[in-house]
């Protein structure tokens, strides 16, 4: 009989969840001298949790535990303005890792309390996105069981619906009703239906469940009533985990568990078809590892046939043949595998892997039960020379036909730099990434790439020859647009970003800032005054900038680097007064006087008057360009940013300021040795 299993499409990592594990992990590369603090566990899984404790970052549960200097990663739950106010208060520095969908339900829930609406959200009370979301209010005030305050939280339609028969007349200015992130699309639903006895113009909807949560809950009901036994893979601290577990219960048996070691705990005897499905803070790498040890679990299950065991074990095996065997032996050149027959099978170490860089330790091990083609018999000596690597490319062949077939992002390793692109294995397949497709510009080396892990699609396929092309490119640019697109939900004129510099014009820098290319203008750049833009940055530099326009229609965003607090002007009039003495250095002759500079961005004007106690023809005659001098502030104009300067002003009376010292010529030499 066969069995089956299923893996849903949606399970795993949301973006705002992957989102924040991608912030932790480069805070942790990026700030190695401080101690950094998660405020509460970064997501629902203690795995994640683990490593990310290995890498030094901590959890602390309340502001309070931290020191000033700190950095506090605030998790894609969101937190309440006020938890905000008091890490800023504690001197913390803040890293701010809420799931743009979050914190576009506190922008909704702090401007319709500002209105004077009741807002009713659908989800659990003690749940952390739950609190931080309330913590937007207006007055940041939750309604008691009285009613008094200005949001208030339902766990279901029947709640609900007494929650706007008690206050619909109360609230004049209306009710504004909204979900946290992960609540259950059933019940959602069931609310949405409720409502429609109350007026349209009392009660405003917004549907504020994730699209990937909706989808998720969705794909996993469909899937559970297709199977009869369905993993729910997450924390049990899930909220997101727990509702697709309570969706899936109503249809088929269903077990929620953390990781594969569980899978020990429970009875499969009778399971034929199992669904598999995760809550968003599940990474990848336990979806697999279920997967991998219940298809063991299900194989295990079927009945043993002594007759089918002795037939196998008299099998005859030919030239092209697929056939499974045991790693009996592993060594630096071949590999051993006893593959049932009278002869001893060899996998040479070419026939392994795609991979040319892989170890054969790390390919199997003592006792793996492997396929493999055979590849040339020699009956006499009782020899099978064999291939995995034919197994994995047919294996390999047909994951890569799927995923273009359904759009499937895949993973692989680049194992060979060519001329015109690179080579990525994935599941001991070689597909072959064209240079204008690999994401590395025409300038730089692609070598950059070799031996590292990458995410691409396949975007042709000849199945006659059963090759493959794939781009990273676009699996680059989808995940940027999606990164753009959650940019633009949160960003504002005014905020500051961390953002890395892509490249450097003449007029300017543009600054990735998350999936956005801003444009710092030189002018906007450094107060002070620069040949290039490349003298300021280079490319690849990570820096601080604040948004000073956006326009969303065009998807353009202009950016600050320079920061208020450096504006020579401002440290100008801070330092500086008229009647002030200063050295300044001259920095351009003009025939009206000297340009000199006070500080770096201040020249002052010393007019041709101002030089000397005498009258002066040509200013190069008394300065030139380099001269330190000392003068006198004798005019300061901060809004139209002019300074005047004087030498004079600082001369005794009656005294002046000689021409250059010059050799004088032998004739009035001796004109005045005559005189004397």
């Amino acid at each position: 009989m066969n069995k089956s299993i299923t893996v849903a499409k949606t399970a795993g990592f949301c973006f705002g969840v992957d989102r924040a594990v991608k912030i932790a992990y480069e805070t942790a590369k990026e700030q190695t001298d401080k101690k950094i603090y998660t405020l509460g566990p970064l997501i629902h899984n203690p795995s994640v949790v683990a490593d990310l404790e290995k890498r030094g970052i901590g959890v602390i549960n309340s502001p309070s535990e931290a020191k000033e200097g700190d950095t506090v990663i605030i998790r894609s739950h969101g937190v309440g303005r006020a938890v905000f106010d008091e890490l800023k208060d504690r001197g913390v520095n803040i890293v701010d890792a809420t799931c743009p969908f979050v914190t576009k339900i506190h922008k909704l829930v702090a401007e319709r309390t500002a209105k004077g609406e009741l807002v009713l959200i659908a989800g659990d009370r003690e749940h952390p996105e739950v609190q931080g979301i309330l913590g937007w209010t207006e007055s940041s005030a939750v309604c008691d069981n009285s009613g008094e305050g200005d949001a208030e939280v339902f766990p279901n339609c029947v709640e609900l619906v007494k929650l706007l028969r008690k206050n619909c007349e109360k609230s004049k200015k209306g009710v504004a009703i909204l979900s946290q992130t992960t609540y259950n699309i059933v019940m959602w639903n069931q609310c949405i239906r409720a409502i429609s006895e109350f007026s349209t113009e009392d009660v405003t909807v917004y549907d504020t469940i994730c699209t990937a949560t909706e989808k998720r809950q969705s794909e996993a009901e469909s899937l559970s009533r297709k199977c009869d036994t369905m993993l729910i893979i997450g924390g049990r601290n899930s909220s997101n985990t727990k509702k697709l577990y309570d969706i899936c219960s109503a249809n088929s048996r269903c077990f929620l568990i953390e990781d594969s070691r569980e899978l020990k705990d429970i009875d499969f005897s009778t399971a034929e078809s199992v669904g598999i499905s995760a809550g968003a803070s599940t990474p990848a790498y336990i979806i697999e590892e279920v997967k991998k040890d219940m298809t063991e679990i299900l194989s295990n299950e079927e009945e043993f046939n002594f007759e089918e065991a002795m037939e196998q074990s008299l099998k005859k095996i030919y030239t092209g043949k697929r056939v499974s065997g045991v790693v009996t032996a592993v060594n630096s050149t071949e590999i051993i595998v006893d593959i049932g027959t009278k002869h001893t099978g060899y996998i040479p170490l070419s026939e392994l892997s795609a991979d040319p860089n892989a170890k054969p330790e790390d390919v199997v091990k003592v006792g793996d039960t492997i396929d493999v083609i055979v590849t040339k018999l020699n009956d006499v000596e009782g020899i099978a020379m064999l291939s995995k690597k034919q197994v994995d490319a047919q294996k390999g062949y047909d994951d890569v036909k799927k995923a273009y077939e359904s759009g499937e992002v895949l993973t692989g390793t680049v194992t060979n730099i060519i001329k015109g692109g690179v080579i990525v294995t994935t599941s001991g397949m070689r597909v072959f990434v064209p240079a204008s497709q690999t994401g590395v510009r025409a300038a730089d080396s692609m070598d950059t790439l070799l031996k590292k892990e990458v995410r691409f699609k396949i975007i042709e396929l000849n199945e006659q020859r059963k090759r493959a092309v794939g781009s990273i490119r676009k699996v680059t640019a989808e995940e940027r647009a999606q990164r753009g697109e959650a940019f633009f939900e949160t960003a504002e004129v005014g905020q500051t970003v961390m953002g890395e510099v892509k490249s450097i014009t003449d007029y300017g820098v543009f600054v990735d800032v998350g999936g956005v290319d801003g444009l710092v203008r030189r002018m906007d750049l450094t107060w002070a005054r620069i040949k290039h833009p490349s003298d300021v940055v280079s490319v690849g530099d990570r820096i601080e900038v604040t948004i000073k326009d956006i326009d969303k229609e065009t998807g353009k965003v202009s950016l600050v680097y320079k920061k208020t607090e450096d504006n020579p002007w401002v440290i100008f009039e801070k330092n500086y007064s008229v009647g002030q003495t200063v050295e300044v250095k001259i920095v351009s002759i003009t025939a009206f006087g000297a340009f000199a500079q006070i500080i770096p961005g201040i020249d002052g004007l010393i007019h041709i008057s101002q030089i000397a106690n005498q009258r002066v023809a040509n200013v190069a005659d008394f300065l030139s360009v380099g001269d330190v001098v000392t003068a006198k502030i004798t005019d300061c104009d901060i809004a139209n940013k002019r300074v005047s300067l004087s030498i004079r002003a600082l001369l005794p009376e009656g005294e002046y300021k000689p021409a250059k010292e010059t050799a004088p010529a032998e004739d009035e030499a001796e004109e005045a040795e005559t005189e004397e």
